[in-house]
Order: structure tokens, then sequence, then C-alpha cells
């Protein structure tokens, strides 16, 4: 499967490092964002999704509207909206941006936040019924003819679907979170699941769990494996470093960036991705090539949150020890959001590339000897 490249943009011109500034919605940064991915190469954008913020179907309609080529991966979280009418919708959307739509399924790890949008469901309960709305999107998807669903959260009579989606058999689902139930319903549905930048041991450990689930689901292909990081670039090591450091600096200083994870959650982490980023945060500064982890205690965990550090050199071979373990898509976002993004399309994604290319190209080398 070839490697896949996801950028994330946002709706105002904001980070952990950065205040907000400009309204919330701010079409001409949207703009700028989503082709600074198209530019440097990215094949997807992540939409992120939180309660309160703008809404991630219109904000992918509004980006795919302004490119040409690059995918958009909107998050959306199950139980809010029928699943017959998120089908029609995603299905809509994929057509009128000529099959360049995938989703990104969040269960949602914080009782806080869920409750903010009226979900009261506990996080078991939350898998359960993501189950079953996945099963039913997927029928909506690629059914011909009309079907009925009696579930135990969804209850529907001869559903006739007649706007399927442009990609053929369906759009793409991609699936987040570390918990056992995530691996369980994610390891069935996923065509790609995601994982926060750990350790290189502990994201094999996560992906043989996810591999695994998917073979007690009788699949007979397990689901690609995306791995989210936040790398910092510089022309030098010393350079790319000292950079890092004042990040980390910025973000304890302001105390921003933990707040606002407080706010979401109501006090520590509760979901199974953070946890983890903590605990390797709490073992070791630095793991493997080139992953930091200080940046992951300062905002509390709050998302991916961990670093690669060093040249786009180190960087690049950083990403492709993720590669080597199994992982076929790396999601990537920076903490100065549009700059680093072009950085990366400029200086990092063609050196990854062009390693895959030349690993492509040395079995056929090698067969002509």
């Amino acid at each position: 499967m070839p490697v896949e490249f996801v950028g994330m943009i946002g709706t105002q011109d904001a980070s952990e490092t950065r205040a907000a500034r400009g309204p919330v919605i701010d079409p001409a940064y949207v703009r700028r964002f989503a082709r600074a991915h198209e530019d440097g190469g990215f094949d997807r954008v992540l939409i992120g999704y939180g309660a309160g913020w703008p809404e991630g179907q219109q904000v992918a309609a509004y980006a795919a509207a302004h490119t040409e080529r690059l995918g958009v991966l909107v998050a959306h979280r199950p139980g809010f909206v029928a699943p017959t009418l998120a089908a029609r919708a995603f299905a809509t959307l994929d057509h009128f941006s000529g099959g360049r739509v995938a989703v990104h399924t969040i269960t949602g790890g914080s009782d806080v936040e869920q409750a903010r949008d009226g979900d009261y469901l506990p996080k078991d309960e939350r898998y359960e019924r993501t189950d079953e709305y996945l099963e039913i999107l997927k029928r909506a998807w690629t059914s011909g003819s009309a079907f009925s669903h009696h579930g135990k959260h969804y209850r529907l009579d001869d559903y006739t679907p007649q706007v399927r989606p442009l990609q053929n058999p369906r759009i793409p689902l991609y699936f987040g979170g570390s918990s056992e139930a995530a691996y369980r319903v994610g390891g069935k549905h996923a065509d790609v699941f995601a994982l926060w930048g750990e350790p290189l041991k502990e994201t094999a450990e996560q992906i043989a769990s996810v591999r695994a689930a998917a073979k007690a689901a009788g699949r007979l292909t397990p689901p690609g494996i995306s791995v989210s990081f936040r790398p910092i670039l510089a022309p030098t090591e010393e350079l790319a470093w000292e950079r890092a450091q004042r990040i980390l600096d910025k973000i304890t200083a302001s105390g921003a960036a933990k707040a606002a994870r407080e706010w979401r959650d109501g006090g520590p982490p509760a979901n199974v991705g953070s946890v983890r980023l903590l605990a390797a945060a709490a073992k070791a500064d630095r793991h493997d090539r080139a992953l930091w982890t200080p940046l992951a205690t300062a905002t509390g965990a709050a998302g991916n949150s961990t670093a690669l550090v060093g040249t786009p050199e180190t960087v690049a071979r950083a990403l492709l020890d993720y590669v080597d373990i199994g992982v076929t898509t790396l999601l990537i976002r920076g903490y100065d959001p549009l700059d680093d993004a072009i950085d990366y399309g400029r200086h990092l994604l063609p050196l990854v590339r062009s390693e895959l290319a030349r690993r492509e190209r040395r079995p056929a080398t090698a067969a002509a000897v």
C-alpha cells in the first residue's frame, strides 16, 4: 500500500503557540491553508471536530471548492445525526468534490465534551453505538436496494438509498482510538486506523492489537495504519532543538493549551490515547531516532502532541522508521500551522517519497541483474 500524507487545516490562524487571530471562520485563511497543502503534495487534510467548532462538512466543501485534487478527511462523531442522513450528506459532498472525501470516525473519549453536544451515553455504549452506526452507514453507501435495520440504538424501515458516493465501492473510513473497544470496532470497520505518535515499540504493539481485532472480526485484509506527529524542522540539528525548546517554553508559559484540555475533559484526560502519550513522556523526553515527548506533558496530551525534531533528513528517516513497522498514513501538522505545512511540502515530503520510490525500484533492479 502506498504511503499517504495527511495534513490538517482549521478555520482560524491559531495553535498551542499562537493566540487565535481573526474571525472564527476566516475564508481567506482556509483557502491559503488548503492550497498550501495541495501545493506541498499532501494527499488529504483532516478537518477536526470539537463541541462548538465550525461544522466540518461545510469546511470540507469550501476547501474542496478551492483546490483541485486535495482530499478532505472529515472528523465525524456518530450519535448526533442519523446514520442515513450522514450517509447522504457525505455521498453528496463526495460528488461535488469529485470523489475526494474520507470520513474520520471519532467515538469520543471525553464524557464532559460529549455532554456539551447533548450526548450522555457512557463510553462503552458509545462504541457499541458506533459499531451499529457504521454498519448502517456502509450499507447506505453500497446497497442497491431498500433495507431495514432494527438494532439497539437505531431502527429504520425500507430505507432506499438514492445517492451513493462517487467513489467505488464507498467513501473510505478512518477510525481513531487506543482503547480495547476502539481496536474492536475500528478493527472491524476501518479502512485506516489512526494512532497518535508513540515510540516505535508501543506503536508496533498497537498495530498488532488492531490487526488481531480485524482478524477476530473475520477480515482477510487488516486496515491501514495512520500515525500522527508534530514535526519541528530546522536546517541543522542544533537549530531544530533550539526551536523545539522555544515552542515548549511558549506553551508552558502560557498554560493555554493545558487549560483548553481541562475545559474539554474537566480534569486529567480520560481517553486512553492521551493517557498513553503522557505515559511515554513520563518514561523519557526522547525516544528512538527523533521522537520528543515533553510537548505532550505541556499540553496535557491534548490531541496529537508528540514531535519529531531535527533536520528534514533526520525527520524523514524517523517517519520511514514508522513505515517500516507497518504505518501506511503519516499525519503531520505543525505548531506554526500554515508556515509549517509549507515547509513540510518543500523539505520533508519529497525526501520521504524519494526514498519510498527508491525502495520500490530496488526489487525490479535486483531481478534484472
